[in-house]
C-alpha cells in the first residue's frame, strides 16, 4: 500500500489511528499496541499476502534466536547462535535479492544454462533485515533483554518505517512505546506529524514525480541504445538527481510524520545533503540511517581505523561497495558503491596527508566551490545507480561530455522545461532550509531532542519557521489539497524497490 495512494489516505490511516486511539482509551494500552501490529502485518500484505507469511516466520525465528542470545552466559555457544542467526537472515535477503544475479552471471560466465524462476523481491526485505540484524548484535551484548514478542513485532513491523526506513534501532524505538499512553492525544505530535506528513507527500507527488517526466524519457533513451545530446544528457540526469533526493526525502518526511502521529519520534534518514561540501559530509546527510548502520555494523567490526591508513581506506571501500550492492543486484549497483568508496579513499587520503591544514572553505565562494564539486561528483554517481545497464551508463557518460554532439532525441520544448525545473529545484535545496530546520522548536526527529542535538543546523530565522499559526495552517492545508488532486496514477517510491 502505497502513502501516495486514496486507499492509503482515506481508509487505511484514518482507521488505523482512530482505533488506536479508541482501543486506549476503553481497552487499554496494550490492546492499542496489539492493534498497531496488526494493522501493520495488513499494510504490508496489501501489495501481496505471501510476503506476509515470509515476514512472520522471520519474526518468530529472530525473536526466539534473540531471547535465547540474551540469556545465554557462556561466549561460545552464544556466537554460534549468533553466527547461525546471522546467516539465516543474510541467506534470506541474498536468496530473495541476489539469486537471479548469481545465476545469470553465472551462465554468462561459464556458457550455461541453468534455469531459475524469476525471484519477486518482497517489498521492505533489505531494511527490515537490517533492523533484525542489528538486533541479534545487540541482544548478543545484552542490550536487548526484557521484550517480549509484541514488542518485538512492534519495532519490526511498525507500518511507517517498514518499507523504507528510516532503519531504527530498538533503543531508539521500544523506550518510546514503553512509556507512551496512547490513551492521551498530543496535538503538537498531531500537528507536527501531519505537517511533516504533508510536506513529503507535496515532495513526492508535485516535484519528483514532475521531475520524473524528465528524467525517464533520458534514461529510456539510454537503455534502448540511442544517443544522446549533451543538453539532453545533462537535463536528464540532473532531473533523475533531484527526483531522487524529493523521492526518498518525501518519504522520509512521510514515515517520521505518520509515526508522530502515534507519538513516536523516529531518527533523522536527510539532512540536506546536497548542501554537503565533501563527499563524507554527503554522507553524515544521505540516508542517515544506512550510513550509521554501515558503520556500526560493518565499518568498525572490520577495523575501521583502528589498524593504520591502509587498512581504514580498505574498510572505506568495503564498506561502501556492500552499500552498493546492498541497493540492488545488478554491477551498476556495485559500480556506484565502488566510486562512492574511491570517493572517501581520495577524501580520507587527502585529509590524512593534509593534516592540521585542513580547513573549511574561506568564505562564500570557497564554499559554493566545495558544494559544487562534491554535487558534481554525487551526480556523476546517479548515473550507474539509475542506469538499467553498463552500457546505458556509458551512453550517459558519453551525453555528458559531448560525445555524441549537441543534437537531441527529445522535443525542444521538453529540455527547455526540464532546464528550467531542474534550475529552480537545485537553487532549492542548495540554499533553502530543509523541513527539519523548519520545524526545529518542535522536535521533529530524535536529533532535536534533549541537550547538545548534534544534527541541528543553522536554521531560518525564528519567524520563518513553521508554528501552528493560521498562515502555516493555510499552506499545510493548499498543499495537501494540490497534492491529493495530483494523485492521478500509481506512483511507487523510487527506495521502495530496494
Amino acid at each position: 500500500m502505497l502513502f501516495n495512494s486514496y486507499s492509503f489516505l482515506l481508509l487505511f490511516l484514518p482507521v488505523t489511528l482512530l482505533v488506536y486511539v479508541l482501543a486506549a482509551r476503553t481497552v487499554g494500552r496494550g490492546a492499542a499496541f496489539s492493534w498497531l501490529v496488526l494493522a501493520s502485518l495488513f499494510f504490508y500484505g496489501w501489495w501481496r499476502w505471501f510476503n506476509l507469511a515470509l515476514l512472520l516466520g522471520s519474526l518468530v525465528f529472530n525473536y526466539t534466536a534473540g531471547t535465547w542470545l540474551g540469556r545465554l552466559e557462556q561466549r561460545r555457544p552464544a556466537r554460534v547462535v549468533l553466527g547461525l542467526a546471522l546467516a539465516f537472515n543474510l541467506g534470506f535477503l541474498g536468496y530473495f535479492k541476489y539469486a537471479n544475479f548469481f545465476v545469470e552471471n553465472l551462465n554468462d560466465v561459464f556458457k550455461t544454462g541453468w534455469g531459475w524462476a524469476e525471484i519477486a523481491l518482497p517489498l521492505g526485505i533489505s531494511f527490515y533485515t537490517f533492523q533484525k540484524v542489528a538486533y541479534l548484535v545487540d541482544s548478543y551484548q545484552g542490550r536487548t533483554r526484557g521484550y517480549g514478542f509484541r514488542d518485538f513485532c512492534l519495532f519490526v513491523s511498525f507500518f511507517p518505517q517498514l518499507i523504507a526506513g528510516p532503519i531504527t534501532h530498538h533503543g531508539e524505538i521500544m523506550p518510546q512505546f514503553r512509556n507512551r499512553d496512547p490513551a492521551k492525544v498530543s496535538w503538537d505530535d498531531w500537528s507536527v506529524g501531519w505537517t511533516l506528513f504533508v510536506f513529503g507527500l507535496a515532495k513526492k507527488v508535485l516535484i519528483a514525480d514532475r521531475l520524473a517526466e524528465f528524467a525517464t524519457p533520458v534514461f529510456r533513451v539510454a537503455q534502448q541504445g540511442g544517443h544522446l545530446g549533451l543538453t539532453e544528457a545533462w537535463v536528464g540526469v540532473l532531473a533523475y538527481t533531484l527526483q531522487l533526493y524529493f523521492d526518498f526525502s518525501g518519504y522520509s518526511d512521510m514515515a517520521i510524520g505518520l509515526a508522530r502521529l502515534f507519538g513516536l519520534r523516529l531518527p533523522m534518514n536527510f539532512n540536506s545533503p546536497y548542501q554537503a561540501t565533501n563527499i563524507a559530509d554527503f554522507w553524515r546527510r544521505w540516508h542517515i540511517t544506512l550510513s550509521r548502520f554501515l558503520r556500526e555494523y560493518l565499518y568498525i567490526p572490520l577495523g575501521g581505523n583502528r589498524h593504520g591508513p591502509a587498512r581504514k581506506y580498505l574498510n572505506l571501500f568495503l564498506t561502501m561497495l556492500v552499500g552498493g550492492f546492498w541497493h540492488g543486484a545488478g554491477w551498476t549497483f556495485v559500480l556506484w558503491g565502488a566510486l562512492h568508496g574511491f570517493y572517501l579513499l581520495v577524501y580520507h587520503a587527502w585529509r590524512d596527508w593534509r593534516g592540521e591544514r585542513v580547513q573549511a572553505p574561506p568564505g562564500r565562494l570557497g564554499l559554493f566551490g566545495a558544494r559544487a564539486v562534491t554535487f558534481l561528483a554525487v551526480m556523476f554517481a546517479w548515473v550507474f545507480f539509475r542506469a538499467s545497464s553498463l552500457a546505458a551508463a556509458k551512453t550517459l557518460l558519453l551525453g555528458l561530455v559531448g560525445g555524441h554532439g549537441f543534437h537531441s532525441n527529445l522535443a525542444r520544448i521538453s529540455v527547455v522545461n526540464g532546464l528550467i525545473y531542474a534550475t529552480v529545484f537545485l537553487f532549492v535545496v542548495w540554499f533553502l532550509p530543509n523541513t527539519n530546520q523548519l520545524l526545529a522548536r518542535f522536535g521533529p526527529t530524535l536529533e532535536y531532542e534533549g541537550e547538545g542535538e548534534p544534527a541541528r543546523r543553522p536554521g531560518p530565522p525564528a519567524r520563518l519557521t513553521w508554528a501552528p499559526r493560521p498562515v502555516w495552517m493555510l499552506i499545510v492545508v493548499a498543499l495537501a489539497v494540490c497534492s491529493v488532486v495530483g494523485l492521478s496514477r500509481v506512483s511507487e517510491f523510487i527506495y521502495w524497490q530496494f
